[in-house]
């Protein structure tokens, strides 16, 4: 009996520093996704910034008439 607790205590503790390493490697994936989404949507508010510039500068022309003879 106090064979299998005690296999039973150290399965229990390699699931257990099984599990912290994939939460470390979690926890480093989020940070990175983080870091990625942070950066794109930089680059997104700086394009805007540009299309928007872009935008600004170009004259402003009437929509053309359509020929009502079609």
């Amino acid at each position: 009996m106090n064979d299998a607790l005690t296999e039973r205590i150290e399965r229990l503790l390699v699931r257990h520093e099984e599990s912290r390493r994939t939460v470390t490697l979690l926890e480093r994936q989020v940070s990175d996704l983080t870091t990625e989404r942070d950066s794109l949507q930089s680059r997104l508010q700086a394009a805007s910034l540009r299309m928007e510039a872009v935008l600004q500068r170009l004259p402003a022309t009437p929509a053309p008439e359509l020929d009502e003879t079609t």
